[in-house]
């Protein structure tokens, strides 16, 4: 079985063009790791008013997403993007959980 998650996260004023070119480049290792803790067809959206990101990924029931956030890579990464985006003091993004209120089939 497959479940679909959708998170908010805030990307600082004027940084679009930046978060997408760090995103263009995204480092083999890190999409390697994604894709080995279950994460598929995950997305990125920018809503250039609100500078909120849209991020949408399918997972199975038996991910390792839950180590992701241990994995040094992770954490070079959350290091590298923490200039242009809000994130914890740890670096750790300030993702918003979103829920569901609509799918069509």
């Amino acid at each position: 079985m497959t479940e679909t998650i959708a998170f908010r996260m805030n990307l600082h004023h004027g940084m679009a063009e930046e978060y997408k070119r760090r995103h263009d480049a995204i480092w083999p290792e890190l999409a390697d790791l994604l894709h080995q803790a279950g994460v598929s067809d995950y997305s990125i959206w920018l809503d250039e008013e609100t500078h909120h990101l849209f991020a949408v990924l399918k997972r199975p029931e038996t991910h390792g997403m839950d180590r992701l956030p241990t994995e040094a890579v992770v954490r070079r990464w959350w290091d590298y993007m923490a200039d242009i985006m809000e994130t914890e003091a740890d670096h750790t993004p300030v993702q918003l959980p979103l829920r569901k209120m609509f799918h069509l089939p």
